[in-house]
């Protein structure tokens, strides 16, 4: 199925919707804080990072803006644009419904002023509701191609499929196994590591690290599963998913160089020295899916509906797409 040319304007206007709040966001932060070479600390993660003002986004702020900035490009021009719209959609709903209880929730946010909390808390409901939108969108505007001329949706192709799967089935499947660590860990941050606390760090607008890593576990696991099948949302999510955890993966090797872990590797503590690897583990899988995702798939046959890997499969055709452990280490680091 393809969008028709309403739905496809409609999603892209959503997603430049949708960009726009985070860059109101993000200028906000950059002109709040006195230097700006420390909200870049900031974001990167480093915990002495000297701030005048607390900033109310975080790195996942800048890789949601990618993510926009290309749904809206794939929105017009894209094979796969109604499932590109699909995905924005509902990562945008997973990432923002927290601050629904959290944004206004003086308790939890005590560092930012009344009038900041109520502008985040109406920008939380327009995200929301573009993301809700967005998924209408998709679904509304869809049609079969007419012919030929019109490019059918593009699916990931057996090598891609394959390395998708296991990457991202791996980054799931570690994010978890970190979850489950911290949980033994630090019990006594629960429920707020997930639902959010005063004991919790985290920006305004975002959503908990707790609530952050199972959403990226989740989007991983999902993505694998649906690059086995050569699912045509395998590659919008795939991307999305190796998005993240490419910037999760960048920002801890930075720290890693930063505090000289590296040079003094073989005399952390093992548990320090899964962490340091399983950043590198997030930067190689971010990377390499997002190499094998992006790249052209194989395109079903106009009024033929795809049967899958074996039957009905055929060679690659020309197609288009058109974007941790925890996204931040255990407390205590």
């Amino acid at each position: 199925m393809i969008l028709t040319r309403g739905a496809r304007i409609t999603g892209a206007v959503l997603c430049a919707l949708l960009a726009v709040i985070v860059v109101g966001w993000l200028v906000r932060d950059v002109r709040a804080v006195d230097d700006s070479g420390e909200l870049w600390r900031y974001w990167a993660g480093y915990y002495d990072a000297r701030l005048s003002v607390m900033p109310a986004t975080s790195a996942n702020d800048v890789v949601l803006l990618v993510v926009y900035l290309v749904a809206a490009f794939a929105a017009l021009r894209s094979s796969v644009a109604s499932t590109v719209l699909v995905a924005t959609g509902v990562v945008t709903l997973a990432v923002r419904l927290p601050g629904l209880w959290n944004i206004g929730e003086s308790r939890m946010n005590p560092r930012f002023a009344d009038d900041l909390r109520t502008r985040a808390l109406i920008c939380a409901f327009a995200a929301l509701a573009a993301g809700i939108a967005l998924i209408i969108t998709a679904g509304a505007g869809r049609r079969p191609p007419r012919d030929f001329s019109e490019r059918a949706p593009t699916r990931p192709g057996q090598g891609a499929s394959v390395t998708a799967f296991l990457l991202l089935g791996a980054a799931g499947a570690v994010a978890i196994a970190w979850e489950i660590r911290q949980a033994v860990r630090f019990p006594d941050i629960y429920p707020e590591w997930y639902v959010g606390g005063d004991r919790v760090l985290q920006g305004l607008i975002d959503p908990p690290p707790g609530w952050f890593t199972a959403v990226l576990a989740l989007l991983c696991l999902f993505a694998a599963a649906s690059a086995l099948f050569h699912a045509v949302h395998a590659r919008p999510f795939g991307l999305i998913a190796a998005a993240v955890l490419l910037t999760g993966g960048v920002t801890g090797v930075v720290r890693a160089v930063h505090y000289e872990m590296l040079d003094h590797f073989g005399d952390l503590p093992t548990e320090d020295q899964l962490t340091v690897a399983t950043w590198f583990f997030e930067v190689i899988t971010g990377a390499v899916v997002l190499i094998v995702l992006a790249r052209r798939g194989s395109a079903d046959a106009p009024g033929r509906p795809h049967q899958g890997y074996g039957q009905g499969y055929g060679y690659p055709q020309p197609g288009v797409f058109g974007p941790p452990p925890p996204s931040q280490p255990p407390p205590g680091w």
